[in-house]
């Protein structure tokens, strides 16, 4: 979707992708090598009594989802920012993960325009574990 065709409160949702142990370990033992993400037998004794996801996989799955729900599609020119980022629960190993954006902000920019969206996530049965405000231009 162009710029122009975006409206403020406009809302979006994305499918849903159900998220499995090797793939959280495999990211993290790449971007995230921390105890709650690799080590299973330290992850079991620790606050979250297992394995989770790494927050920025969380995130990186959010954007996954939203990317692929095509809204901006061609129109999209390149991402500007991402502000308020918030960790609010963590995402286990067989959790269904999906997302919700709205539209909150938009600005007129030189040949285009930058919109601003409340990108959040959630898991399972409606249970929000994610939230961040994610801003790229996009075409008029």
């Amino acid at each position: 979707m162009k710029f122009a065709e975006l409206s403020i409160g406009q809302k979006f949702e994305t499918s849903s992708y159900k998220v499995g142990k090797e793939e959280i370990m495999t990211f993290a033992r790449q971007f995230d090598p921390q105890y709650m993400h690799i080590d299973e037998e330290k992850a079991k004794q620790s606050r979250f009594k297992g394995i989770i996801a790494s927050g920025l996989h969380t995130l990186s799955l959010s954007f996954k989802l939203w990317v692929e729900t095509g809204v901006f599609g061609e129109d999209v020119i390149a991402g500007t920012g991402v502000n308020h980022l918030q960790f609010i629960k963590p995402l286990y190993p067989e959790d269904v993960l999906y997302v919700t954006a709205e539209v909150i902000k938009k600005e007129e920019r030189k040949g285009s325009g930058e919109v601003t969206l409340l990108l959040s996530s959630f898991k399972n049965e409606g249970e929000q574990i994610l939230q961040a405000e994610i801003s790229a231009l996009v075409s008029k």
